[in-house]
């Protein structure tokens, strides 16, 4: 099959596995390049497939040597139709982890489920013993609760009142202006019960009563707090209710686990182009705003550059301290919102339009960026070359 992409709004509907596989080698090499990081053993990863936790399997792998589970939606690909790319990652991560001697598993199903955890401890028991780092890197638009089976959406409103601003087409260049309704409390308490710390509190619950876990675990979730551009749809929105329920998740759960030389931290990142950024209206204007600056000042990352960071300089540095800010989170959002930078951001912000949007801003790379998620885009890979969609991933259940 020839693979070309096909886009619906923010979604790619097609993936190509090639492009994808040169992706996570890019991301192998890049922490194969940097120095050995001090860390974990043994790693489960709840998420593993795209973005951050992608990267922080790809980190602790090929940066600590660690043996890793990844948990993940299955999506698996055939003769006609191609799979997701998180899929596609797993294959290639999976095969490059097995070529350079660690072992590393997947469980592939609704990472909410009960079924889920069960067959991963299992797994962890029969495979691993114990492990020292749970990452949380979930991004779902809807959950079944698994202790009542009631359904729940996930929602990108503001709150209180309606909110007017400038967003993007990034695929057309066209800047216009979205006016989002706020939303209701019943959307507001949905959205915390997908995005909160509930289910993250679940996995550790279980792996705990498992007993999989080592005395002195390590666990994080992602957050994000962004820029005063973005406050009214994000942090100050109805997700920002879900990231504060997940912080004061950490913090409750840190004062248990540190009781016998455990933690948890939620880890503020920075603003990238991911599946979920890209859905969000006003974020990919933002970010196009913001890509330009950082890397005009030198401080681009991408996921694979902060997690590395995250890494050797937070989570596990020579010092032994992992840095916090005053309310406990670990922070790699720390180049973004340099005031420098926001200002700068404001200021194109201001003047952006249509007419001026590919001169003032970074909107190719946020689009090249978003057909890279799909395996598109890829330097050194021929698209028109007839490959199989059809990619199985090694050591699965």
């Amino acid at each position: 099959m020839i693979i070309k992409p096909r886009t619906r709004g923010f979604i790619c509907t097609t993936t190509h596995p090639v492009g994808c596989a040169a992706q996570v080698q890019k991301q192998i090499e890049y922490v194969q390049a940097k120095p050995a990081i001090h860390g974990p053993r043994n790693v489960l990863v709840i998420g593993a497939s795209t973005g951050y936790g992608l990267s922080a399997r790809i980190a602790a792998a090929f940066g600590a040597h660690a043996n890793t589970v990844g948990v993940y939606r299955p999506s698996a690909g055939s003769e006609k139709r191609t799979a997701s790319a998180g899929w596609y990652n797993s294959a290639a991560f999976e095969k490059a982890a097995e070529a350079a001697g660690l072992k590393s598993f997947s469980v592939t199903g609704d990472a909410f489920s009960t079924e889920t955890k069960t067959k991963t401890i299992e797994l962890i028991r029969k495979e691993l013993g114990k492990v020292d780092l749970v990452i949380y890197s979930v991004a779902s638009a809807r959950r079944t609760n698994p202790v009542t089976g009631e359904f729940s959406n996930s929602v990108l409103k503001p709150i209180g009142h309606s909110y007017t601003n400038k967003t993007v087409n990034f695929h057309t260049g066209e800047v216009s202006e979205v006016t989002l309704e706020p939303a209701t409390q019943q959307e507001i308490s949905d959205t915390v019960t997908v995005m909160g710390g509930d289910d993250w509190q679940q996995w550790m619950n279980a792996l705990s009563e498992g007993e999989v876990l080592t005395n002195d675990v390590t666990t994080i979730a992602y957050s994000y707090i962004g820029s005063e551009i973005t406050q009214a749809i994000y942090r100050e929105g109805s997700i920002g209710q879900a990231k504060d329920h997940l912080e004061s998740t950490a913090l409750q759960m840190n004062e248990k686990l540190a009781a016998h030389g455990g933690r948890a931290y939620v880890c503020v990142s920075k603003g990238l182009v991911t599946q979920s950024s890209s859905a969000i209206p006003v974020v990919p204007l933002y970010m196009s705003a913001l890509y330009k600056v950082m890397k005009e000042k030198g401080l681009h990352e991408g996921t694979i550059e902060q997690t590395y960071r995250l890494f050797s300089e937070r989570l596990y540095p020579a010092s032994g301290v992992t840095p916090l800010d005053d309310q406990g989170r670990i922070r790699i959002d720390d180049w973004e919102l340099r005031e420098d930078v926001q200002a700068e951001v404001q200021e194109i912000w201001n003047q952006i339009t249509t007419e001026n949007i590919y001169e003032l801003t970074d909107l190719v790379s946020f689009r090249k960026e978003f057909f890279q998620l799909f395996g598109f885009e890829t330097e050194g890979v021929d698209y028109d070359a007839d490959v199989n969609p059809d990619v199985a991933v090694p050591h699965s259940i």
